[in-house]
């Protein structure tokens, strides 16, 4: 399903993977993250995505004008998982409100692993 905005020009169609593209985006430039994760972990493990997958990371759903965001997030060990968490809500809705337009009903973050960082 796409989102539909509309205005006296005529309407703006934005696919479902543009605003899973954005957030995914937006999300990566928070601090204390490593990556995202995927949204199906069959196997139990956390894989990192790249940035080609991006957006495999972040579920969209959209109902009538609203739109929900379930994101999958790998964090730094060390840092507040839940400041990160917090600082990746305020990013994402900041982000999509300010450059598509659109209004945000929930945002739900799933931290899917920690990392620590290499001992090299």
């Amino acid at each position: 399903m796409e989102k539909e905005l509309k205005n006296e020009l005529g309407k703006i169609i934005i696919d479902e993977e543009v605003i899973a593209k954005i957030a995914g985006i937006a999300v990566m430039e928070c601090y204390g993250l490593v990556g995202m994760s995927s949204r199906s972990v069959q196997d139990g493990l956390a894989d990192l995505l790249g940035w080609d997958n991006i957006s495999k990371g972040v579920g969209v759903e959209i109902s009538e004008d609203k739109v929900q965001l379930d994101l999958n997030i790998i964090v730094e060990y060390g840092t507040n998982i839940h400041e990160v968490a917090h600082n990746v809500m305020e990013r994402v809705r900041y982000t999509l409100e300010k450059n598509v337009g659109i209004e945000i009903i929930t945002i739900d973050v799933n931290v899917r692993g920690v990392r620590v960082g290499d001992a090299n």
